[in-house]
């Protein structure tokens, strides 16, 4: 069983930041990628932000250089540093790993609260 926890949600003002972590109950290794999605009220959920297992990123175009995802390996934590915030971020932000075994298989947090007030 995989757990993941989110933390680092929050409040902010616009232009403000947050970094959000997501730690895994197992080395995150084995998942490949790595990533944040978010779901605003009324919207599907949709993805923000993913790592490869090797470092390479990928974002959708509305955060492209204000948001950045990294992985530690070491303390098996992703991290999504948000930058330049806008109202239209706010969102529940669930982090995610997929584990290829036989077939995809997707976890997810429970999720956090990010609220950008204009």
């Amino acid at each position: 069983q995989v757990q993941l926890v989110e933390s680092g949600g929050g409040l902010v003002q616009t232009g403000g930041s947050l970094r959000l972590s997501c730690v895994a109950s197992r080395s995150i290794l084995m998942f490949d990628p790595m990533g944040w999605y978010r779901q605003a009220p009324g919207k599907q959920r949709e993805l923000v932000a993913n790592i490869t297992r090797g470092g390479i990123p990928n974002y959708t175009d509305s955060v492209k250089g204000r948001f950045t995802i990294s992985r530690d390996n070491a303390k098996n934590t992703v991290y999504l540093q948000m930058n330049s915030l806008k109202p239209e971020d706010t969102a529940v932000y669930y982090c995610n790993a997929v584990w290829f075994v036989l077939r995809r298989n997707d976890y997810w947090g429970q999720g956090t609260q990010v609220t950008v007030s204009s």
